[in-house]
């Protein structure tokens, strides 16, 4: 049950995320998304996941794995988008 719980809680954590990446993935936007923030949570989610490890918590491994995917793309894309923006300017 206890896991149930956490493997929920992951599961909404995962699903807060998909609006961002809809965003950047299919509107193409990226203003007011902090690089650094996303830095951050990255740093928080693979401590998350060692913590997961050391207490043998599948929920917490998997939820923070899959939320950290998608922290990851929203950084990724972000980065193309500015860097495109970036080349477009200097013409």
């Amino acid at each position: 049950m206890i896991e149930a719980i956490g493997a929920m809680a992951g599961l909404l954590g995962v699903i807060a995320w998909l609006p961002q990446l809809h965003r950047v993935m299919v509107q193409r936007l990226h203003d007011g998304i902090s690089m650094p923030t996303l830095l951050a949570i990255c740093i928080a989610l693979v401590l998350w996941i060692i913590y997961g490890f050391l207490i043998n918590s599948l929920a917490i491994i998997g939820s923070n794995i899959a939320a950290g995917t998608c922290v990851a793309l929203v950084a990724l894309r972000v980065t193309q988008l500015r860097r495109i923006e970036a080349s477009a300017e200097s013409f």
